[in-house]
């Protein structure tokens, strides 16, 4: 397993946080429900019990915003979806070049190449004399400094004073190290060890030559990525534009301040996801809210210039769920509509454009997020031309209940070459995935302890482990 390990102190404090509301003597070993069963029934996550059957599920009736089971006979299968995802937009589009200190995060749209030789010329590796031929040596007065010129050649029996990243003079022999040598009281260098030819000298082109490849198209530009293009020679990087992205809540019920009230919710997914969405390398360029208006949402689709679109809610069969008939109205073609996943198993993409995506997440906030990485992360890993990134697992260090038909994607932290499953996990939760590192992909009928199971990173895991994290 390759996933960041959480130190023992920061996961205690966070099961802690999502676990500390087990029933009983008996809770640690009973299983989570289905993400369809009812909010209350959610925060006993994991325990070794068998899977349960759809006779003992319990199923809360549909509301307008539900996941509305049975809606979605003919739902796609997980891996399926998110293959069809990555498949649907046309790669990245065309080169654009930009400055070295604006394209940080972006993915080369061509191979990196040497434009010179590095080094460029015989260098210095360290402070010292360069001697030529054997010792001792007589020292020349004047020192080689770096950032000057050609300096004069030696001749055998000749030193001279050297910095670190100098140049290297004609006919040299080997750089003696300051530590290494010691002159006498007529001048003279001496050798405290042995002087190998070439020691302490990098030679031109040690770490590539003009032309070489240094990166393949498609590498993510990171800082050190910056440093060796610049070494390399380059002011300016063939770049691809991050994917733009548009964030469509939808809901009457939602509220943008304050405590819930009178039937009325806190709107989760708009804070939410545009840090997300530019953590997977996108470029939100708005967030608007909508409500539950047909004709709003068919304005916003249709007046969009985004590659890709993003809406909240409204993806069932409801009397406001409006997101499936506006598709139709403007000849969307719909991709995928349903997948075979708990939570989020509503979700939607549909190829609005050539050139424009929809994807329709659940209202649920923990049903969202599955869907932002079932479907939007593929769409803009392929948008913004990353490549496959290669699947890994982990064994999962407790039972994890599954759902009979369906995958289900639950929080987990890793924790010594585990992954630990996290209470509150129902649809409509947001404190497992808050403390997570990961989701597992748990297959149907579920999984037991020690099984290996595939691990989604959340985009900021890694950051988050040196104290900063960064969603730009």
């Amino acid at each position: 397993m390759t996933g960041r390990p959480v130190p023992d102190a920061e996961l205690d404090e966070a099961l802690a946080l999502v676990n500390d509301h087990r029933e009983g003597p008996g809770a640690a070993s009973r299983l989570s429900a289905p993400s369809g069963a009812p909010a209350a029934a959610q925060p006993t996550a994991t325990a070794p019990a068998p899977a349960a059957s759809p006779a003992s599920a319990s199923t809360p009736a549909p509301s307008p915003r539900s996941e509305a089971p049975g809606k979605h006979r003919h739902a796609t299968p997980w891996p399926a979806a998110r293959a069809r995802a990555a498949r649907a937009p046309r790669p990245g589009a065309a080169a654009t070049p930009v400055a070295l200190d604006q394209a940080l995060g972006l993915i080369l749209a061509a191979p990196l190449t040497a434009l010179t030789d590095l080094p460029s010329f015989d260098t210095s590796a360290m402070d010292g004399w360069v001697v030529a031929g054997p010792g001792p040596w007589d020292v020349r007065a004047e020192g080689i400094l770096a950032g000057h010129g050609r300096p004069e050649p030696l001749t055998d029996g000749e030193a001279v004073r050297i910095a670190t990243g100098a140049r290297i003079p004609q006919d040299a022999t080997a750089v003696l190290r300051s530590e290494h040598g010691r002159t006498d009281d007529n001048g003279r260098l001496h050798a405290g060890r042995e002087v190998v030819p070439g020691q302490d000298i990098r030679p031109r082109g040690q770490e590539c030559r003009s032309g070489d490849q240094l990166l393949p198209r498609g590498a993510l530009v990171t800082p050190a990525v910056l440093g060796l293009a610049a070494a390399a020679g380059y002011d300016t990087l063939p770049t691809l534009r991050r994917p733009r992205a548009e964030v469509l809540v939808l809901g009457d019920e939602l509220l943008t301040e304050g405590l819930p009230r009178e039937g009325l919710i806190r709107d989760a997914l708009g804070p939410m996801l545009p840090p997300w969405l530019r953590a997977l390398g996108a470029e939100v360029i708005a967030v608007r809210r909508l409500g539950d208006d047909a004709e709003a949402l068919h304005k916003a689709i249709t007046t969009s210039d985004a590659d890709l679109i993003v809406t909240t809610g409204g993806t069932a069969s409801g009397p406001v769920d409006h997101v499936h008939p506006t598709l139709n109205r403007i000849g969307a073609e719909l991709l995928v509509d349903g997948v075979a996943v708990r939570p989020g198993h509503p979700m939607l993409l549909a190829r609005i454009r050539p050139d424009q995506h929809l994807v329709g997440l659940p209202g649920n906030p923990l049903a969202a997020v599955s869907g932002l990485l079932t479907l939007a992360e593929p769409v803009l890993r392929t948008l913004s031309g990353r490549g496959n990134q290669a699947a890994y697992t982990a064994p999962v260090r407790d039972d994890v209940q599954g759902h009979p038909h369906d995958t289900r994607l639950v929080p987990v932290t890793l924790r010594s070459e585990h992954a630990v499953p996290l209470h509150f996990n129902g649809p409509a939760m947001l404190r497992g995935i808050a403390a997570a590192d990961a989701l597992v992909v748990v297959p149907p009928g579920g999984a037991h302890q020690e099984q290996e199971l595939e691990i989604l990173d959340l985009p900021w895991a890694l950051m988050a482990s040196d104290g900063g994290v960064c969603f730009t």
